[in-house]
Parts: C-alpha cells; structure tokens; sequence
C-alpha cells in the first residue's frame, strides 16, 4: 500500500478527547475566582491548544502578571476536579487501532504539561499507540514549529512525510511552521471557517469522517 504519510501527529484536547468544554468551564471558574470578568466562551475556546500561561493570558488580558501563578493554580483546580469525567470522541479508540496495524507512526502535540497529558492517556489507555509525546512544557507553545520539529527528529521522519492533525489554528499554523502537512478537524474547540482559512487538507467534521480520510488518503 502506497502512503503519503509516515508520521501522523494528533493534538489532544478536541481532537481525540472531548475535553473543550471542560477547559472553557475552568477558565471562566478560575476567573471568577480571582474576581475578573469571566471570558466570554469563544474568547477561551479560542486559546485552547496553547501552553497553560499563554493560554490564560491571552483569555485573560486583563490579569495582572503577578497573578499568573494563581490564576494557574485555581485553572488546575477547576479543570482536574472534572477530568476523570472526560471521554475520548466515539470512535478515536477504533481509529487508533486502524492506523497501527497500517504501521503508522503516532505521536502527540497538545498544549498540556507532561503531567496532564501522562493522566489522560493513562485515563483513557491510548498510551500504548504513541512512539513519541511533546507538551507544552517541554517546548515552546503552538504555533511554534517546535513540537514538531523534535518529534520529526526523534522519529526520523522529513516534514513532507508528516501530517499534523488538529482542531485549533494553533496546530494548523504549527504545521505550515514545520513544513508538515496540516489536517483540521472542527468537532473541537475552533470553527471550521478559521481552520480552512489555513488551507489544511481537509477540515473534517467527526472522528468518522477522519479515519476514512486517513485510510484514504494519507
């Protein structure tokens, strides 16, 4: 079978978990904490992707910098109060399974810390398909070529056998960053009308309609 695609490289929150709300409900729950205007939901859906302190800030413009820490501290409250309660999208695991008897690379590019990520795929048990992982504390955040370019160097894999896959402009802007191609899926945290204005190769819009793109295409 001819590929297109050696390494394909998943975002987490919004792509495979189900997870967009919850981080929405704990941006907004950590601003009211600390008595600031609560972000209207499509200012925090829209920094979902990027690493903890950039995301906040940018939510949260108004917050002082001293602040951060708490503001931090009172996220991660709110958010691991209910992560327990997170699912992966209907059909992820399935997907997963597909593109491991294909002899896919797999890897993972999420705006989480290590320590986030390690719980949730320990949470969910999809641990055991990923060759590699990059976070958002151990690298710069989204877009920043970063993640990629490690995870591309680790796994030798060139940017034009690589393919992003995300439900942000973070990770499709990441993806023309690095070179990779880019795959948008619009079930998560941004509209399909910012992902296509990235031109990725597809915008899709459920977990069905991306494993048969994949095994179609990539």
């Amino acid at each position: 079978m001819q590929t297109h695609f050696d390494l394909i490289v998943f975002d987490w929150d919004g792509t495979l978990m189900d997870s967009a709300a919850a981080i929405v409900h704990a941006i907004q729950a950590a601003s009211r904490d600390l008595g600031l205007p609560e972000p209207e939901e499509h200012r925090a859906r829209h920094v979902i992707g990027l690493g903890l302190t950039d995301a906040l800030q940018r939510a949260v413009p108004d917050l002082p910098e001293q602040e951060y820490p708490r503001m931090v501290e009172r996220y991660r409250h709110h958010y691991l109060s209910r992560d327990h309660e997170l699912t992966l999208f209907a059909g992820v695991r399935e997907m997963m399974d597909e593109l491991e008897r294909r002899g896919f690379r797999l890897a993972v590019a999420t705006g989480k810390s290590r320590l986030g990520l390690d719980r949730a795929l320990a949470h969910s048990g999809l641990g055991e398909y990923f060759h590699a992982l990059r976070c958002a504390d151990q690298c710069h955040s989204k877009p920043h070529p970063q993640m990629l370019e490690e995870l591309m160097a680790e796994l030798g894999v060139p940017p034009e056998r690589t393919l992003m896959i995300g439900d942000t402009t973070h990770d499709l802007q990441m993806a023309k960053n690095a070179g990779t191609g880019g795959l948008g899926v619009s079930y998560g945290a941004h509209p399909p009308e910012a992902l296509l204005a990235l031109e990725p190769l597809a915008c899709l819009d459920s977990v069905e309609e991306l494993r048969a793109w994949l095994l179609e295409n990539a």
